[in-house]
């Protein structure tokens, strides 16, 4: 089954899928070998890793679709993957949801942040993927402007664009969420960051609520940062590594992560073939 695929069969399912962000490929691929069956890449953990900075829009449709194609290439678990509001016009969109195709993801979501509402964005990336498992879907911010009723309202011209979801941010309640799963139709995924804080719902309440999946765009990041900085303040305090030791993962298992051994048995394989290649000509 290929990662679109899977990824429809998981937002069709009945039971709630945790989907960790990753930040670069390498946390990617630690999310997979710990065994998620999916995850999350988008421009806070990205501009974080790539620039340390702040998510403030500093980078391009084309700098997030290489990001985004080094941790699919990484994986291969779906990737779903934050598009921000599409890049510009329907024009840009369309462009952007065939690199992003190219790349690898499995899935996207698009932000609206528009007032009034503009679903021709929607209709443009639908109309631009090659690939009819690509899952697009919608999320909008007017609920924390215009109340949940509007985001609601905004949600269903999505879904009626022909959108495979459509999630009103900030909604937060239980009530809210099953509200939206009335009214919005389709499948309902919950995102879990540290700025929810009190406000995140437990996850058994969430699944008996009927949502399919959870998100948590940066935990791998705050977990990263921290282990470094942790690490990082051993070395300088102790002025040695050895207490650093205990933190650090075995170079045997960092190899075996990364796949060295198969990349070394690839050159082997060349060599050989390359130098019989060479014996066959001087015996000739």
């Amino acid at each position: 089954m290929s990662a679109r695929k899977k990824l429809r069969a998981i937002m069709a399912g009945k039971r709630l899928v945790l989907m960790p962000g990753a930040y670069d490929a390498l946390s990617a691929r630690i999310i997979e070998r710990e065994g998620f069956e999916a995850l999350v890449a988008g421009g806070y953990a990205g501009i974080g890793s790539m620039l340390a900075q702040a998510d403030m829009g500093q980078s391009n449709m084309r700098d997030y679709a290489d990001h985004y194609a080094r941790i699919c290439a990484a994986v291969e678990v779906p990737v779903y993957v934050d598009a921000d509001t599409g890049f510009g016009g329907v024009n840009n969109v369309q462009q952007m949801v065939r690199a992003f195709e190219t790349a690898g993801v499995a899935g996207l979501f698009i932000s609206d942040q528009v007032f009034p509402n503009r679903c021709g964005k929607i209709k443009a990336a639908l109309d631009a993927r090659r690939d009819g498992d690509l899952f697009i879907a919608a999320r909008t911010d007017a609920a924390g402007v215009e109340g949940l009723e509007s985001a609601i309202a905004r949600c269903q011209l999505f879904m009626e664009a022909g959108a495979d979801m459509a999630k009103p941010m900030g909604v937060d309640t239980i009530p809210d969420i099953k509200r939206v799963l009335r009214e919005v139709g389709g499948p309902h995924m919950a995102t879990l960051s540290q700025a929810a804080g009190p406000k995140a719902r437990g996850l058994e309440e969430l699944e008996a609520a009927g949502v399919c999946a959870a998100t948590f765009p940066s935990v791998a990041l705050f977990a990263a940062a921290q282990a470094v900085r942790d690490v990082l303040r051993l070395l300088k305090r102790g002025n040695s590594l050895a207490p650093c030791q205990e933190h650090l993962i075995p170079l045997e298992d960092y190899y075996e992560l990364v796949g060295l051994k198969p990349l070394l048995a690839r050159v082997e394989s060349y060599d050989q073939a390359a130098a019989a290649l060479v014996r066959n000509r001087a015996a000739e």
